[in-house]
């Protein structure tokens, strides 16, 4: 594709060329039909899909999840979205309890993605702009992954929908209009547990993914043109598998490690990352491994709140000047 597409056009195209593809993939989820879901990825789809393939249901994620599950199992490839990520609560035990499990106890795959639009920056509240990640990458059985860019946007969900196992496909609402980019030509698929290196550097290491990616390459640039030392980014797109040996190799390389992600600091999946670190690179460290995240709070509703209690490109670039001068 050599025009430059936005981050939820490439989501919308992925699933379009799936459908396409293979006629065993369906979408299922609140509003996606006529009205062409909350944020219109799935518009124009009944048209072209019909209504077997674009499943309006009522306002139940659970009875969204459990029917994905009986169709995976059955053969068929649903796609579910959740119109907010923080309303996957409610489907959570059919998740956690059903579609991770069946592989294990029963040697059933679980073909079936679920699409959760997450994150804030929007104005959505504390009931619309949950990070949910850790929830699901604490459960076996279950694959997430986070893309930051249109091109892993679309590469991720191709490879998502074909996968034999559930896989928690978290989409970025703050970067749906506002990240555009090329999605190379072909069937471009990006392999899951494959982590990309979006910034060289030698002197930190910036782990990070979805919104994280932007704010990393911001402070980074920001600091070298200060005169700074040059940060190397790692953009994990998959958190379940994780590309262990990408981060590893680079903050061995550089020495100091820095985790961003807009999910509570509290048991976000960056404690995870922080772990790893700390077990295979401390005779590397040459200071300790810093997090930058959201405050332990529900995400307020007015919007200089939320940026104070989110994390931004100004409060990673204060992270790094911290961590490259210790």
């Amino acid at each position: 594709m050599s025009e430059p597409v936005t981050y939820v056009e490439a989501i919308r195209l992925a699933l379009q060329d799936e459908m396409r593809r293979d006629e065993r993939v369906f979408c299922i989820g609140e509003d996606i039909g006529a009205y062409g879901g909350a944020f219109k990825v799935t518009k124009g789809f009944l048209d072209e899909f019909g209504a077997r393939r674009v499943v309006d249901t009522p306002i139940a994620e659970s009875l969204i999840v459990g029917a994905a599950i009986g169709a995976a199992i059955r053969g068929l490839r649903p796609v579910a979205e959740m119109q907010f990520a923080d309303f996957v609560s409610c489907g959570f035990s059919q998740l956690v309890n059903n579609a991770a499990t069946f592989h294990y106890r029963l040697g059933v795959s679980v073909p079936m993605v679920v699409r959760l639009p997450s994150g804030g920056g929007v104005g959505g509240g504390p009931y619309h702009s949950r990070n949910t990640e850790a929830w699901f990458a604490h459960t076996p059985g279950l694959k997430v992954v986070a893309p930051a860019t249109a091109a892993d946007a679309y590469g991720l969900m191709k490879t998502a929908i074909r996968d034999p196992d559930p896989v928690m496909y978290f989409e970025q609402k703050f970067l749906y209009r506002r990240e555009k980019g090329a999605v190379p030509a072909g069937d471009h698929v990006v392999p899951l547990g494959s982590a990309a290196v979006r910034r060289a550097g030698a002197r930190a290491t910036i782990l990070t993914y979805a919104n994280g990616v932007s704010m990393a390459l911001a402070a980074a640039d920001r600091l070298a043109a200060e005169g700074g030392p040059e940060v190397e980014v790692v953009d994990l797109r998959s958190l379940v598998p994780l590309d262990r040996e990408t981060v590893v190799a680079s903050v061995r390389k550089t020495g100091r490690a820095l985790i961003v992600h807009e999910d509570t600091i509290t048991a976000g999946f960056g404690a995870e990352l922080a772990a790893i670190v700390a077990d295979e690179c401390f005779e590397w460290l040459d200071a300790p491994v810093r997090r930058v995240a959201a405050l332990d709070a529900p995400t307020p509703a007015e919007e200089h709140l939320e940026a104070w209690f989110r994390p931004s490109a100004d409060k990673v670039l204060a992270a790094l000047r911290d961590l490259s001068a210790y």
